[in-house]
């Protein structure tokens, strides 16, 4: 194990990360709040302690970065990076308590949206920014972002790549890592800005676009309002939200096939046309079943039902109303949205699309096997045969992700959750959503569970945000046998 090469990555994250950090003093400063020196002194300190970090792991015996390496750096960056981003909440004394601010900020950097602030608009536009910030960061994940100055250090990054963005598929758009963590950032910027300006010209305010957009690319559904996105009541804004949703829960492979005029995946791709399939025809099912319970016209209720389908298909999390009240079912019914997903390759966590439709359709196509036994009937994904390792990987990742969200709720009982909050709490933290159901639920938070659940949460944010195998295998005894 290349220890000090592990470390000296995590030491760059952790310098970058307390400069980013600093970025809200300018907020702090036009708005006049008093969260300038926490900021600073936060910053100052997570840069430094990356410096001596740095300064100790000079001259590692060796530059490559294997398998092993890779998953590590991934798992402790996230850790690390959460571990130090708590700080500016506790030193300013918005979130006084250590183990809510680590909640508070793991949720941001994994994009789960879930939150433990009672009173976000009491908190210093500051502080608020950063928190959005994490999100954006997370959202596209913060290891991408430094592949793309990874060579800098003479490190090599595909490892990484592959421990970052785990997938039945890993659609590079150029063969250097360096160069697809450019680019894919690129379309990230490029579609943040072009919401920013949508919303602010549906009358929000610059800092609240700003914020707004970042949490919104990356699904995380953090918010400047304690009404969430409920406080702006423009349709022509809540539009803006669905649309970039929907943005952000595609593959980003196919932004960048949409911006160079290649639209073949319109028709040739699998999983968004599932996807979009699914938000529209759910939409509307729920649209005509909740419209007689909530007082809404027919438009309203249409957008309503299309914005929390999409919110909660996509894991962004974001909230217009209280749809657990909008019919008797609705809190089952939303509940299974939690485990859907976005797309293979997006911000999005969950189970998402591309693996839901390689099970139903290896699960159809094995009925057709029983009745032909001799025949070969390959599953098909995008017009290309699937192999049998990536249906049985699909397989166990389903299984272990049901089985881990069931074990968890169980575990979470124990400390005198009913059997609904434990499991929508996590069911929403595995999934990255945010809002659960039960007492964790759209119109509530999560400050008032015990603190021992909260630290169990935020394994379960890193586990699904890293989409399970990355935290498992390190688990595993093999993992760390020569």
């Amino acid at each position: 194990m290349n220890v000090k090469i592990i470390f000296r990555i995590i030491a760059f994250l952790l310098m970058l990360s307390g400069i980013f950090m600093m970025l809200g003093i300018p907020f702090s400063i036009y708005y006049r709040d008093d969260d300038i020196i926490s900021l600073l002194i936060s910053g100052s300190f997570t840069s430094i302690i990356g410096v001596i970090i740095w300064l100790f792991t000079r001259n590692p015996e060796s530059r490559e970065l294997g398998k092993r390496e890779g998953y590590l750096i991934v798992t402790l960056g996230w850790l690390f990076m959460s571990v130090f981003g708590a700080i500016p909440f506790v030193v300013y004394g918005a979130i006084p308590n250590y183990i809510n601010a680590f909640f508070e900020t793991m949720s941001g950097f994994t994009t789960t949206g879930a939150t433990i602030l009672e009173d976000i608009e009491a908190v210093p536009a500051g502080l608020l920014f950063w928190r959005s910030l994490t999100q954006w960061l997370g959202g596209m994940g913060i290891i991408v972002l430094s592949l793309a100055i990874l060579p800098i250090l003479g490190i090599g990054g595909m490892q990484l790549f592959a421990a970052e963005v785990p997938g039945i598929t890993k659609d590079k758009l150029h063969p250097r890592v360096r160069e697809t963590a450019k680019r894919l950032w690129g379309i990230y910027v490029l579609l943040t800005f072009t919401e920013m300006i949508l919303l602010l010209i549906g009358g929000m305010s610059l800092f609240d676009a700003i914020n707004h957009s970042f949490t919104t690319m990356a699904t995380g559904g953090f918010s400047t309002k304690n009404a969430s996105t409920a406080h702006f009541t423009s349709p022509f804004i809540q539009y803006v939200f669905i649309i970039f949703m929907i943005f952000a829960g595609m593959n980003f492979t196919l932004h960048y096939l949409g911006f160079h005029h290649k639209f073949d995946f319109l028709k040739n791709n699998n999983e968004f046309r599932a996807y979009i399939f699914f938000i529209l025809i759910v939409s509307l099912i729920v649209a005509l079943v909740h419209l007689p319970y909530v007082g809404f016209k027919v438009e309203e209720s249409f957008r309503q039902s299309l914005f929390h389908v999409t919110s909660l298909v996509t894991t962004t999390g974001y909230v217009s109303s209280d749809y657990e009240s909008w019919a008797p079912f609705s809190r089952m019914f939303f509940f299974m949205l939690l485990f859907v997903g976005g797309c293979a390759g997006s911000t999005g966590g969950g189970i998402k699309f591309a693996r839901h439709y390689l099970l139903f359709k290896n699960s159809a196509l094995e009925l057709k096997r029983l009745i032909h036994p001799r025949a070969v009937i390959p599953v098909r994904f995008n017009g290309k045969a699937v192999s049998s390792e990536i249906i049985s990987n699909v397989q166990a990742f389903i299984i272990f992700y049901i089985g881990i969200a069931v074990l968890g709720s169980i575990i979470l009982s124990f400390w005198g959750l009913d059997f609904i909050t434990a499991a929508g709490a996590v069911s929403s933290c595995i999934g990255n959503v945010g809002p659960g159901i039960g007492a964790v639920g759209p119109v509530n938070n999560f400050a008032g569970l015990p603190e021992v659940v909260k630290l169990i949460l935020t394994f379960f944010m890193l586990l699904g945000r890293l989409e399970l195998f990355t935290i498992l295998i390190i688990f595993s005894p093999a993992f760390w046998k020569s």
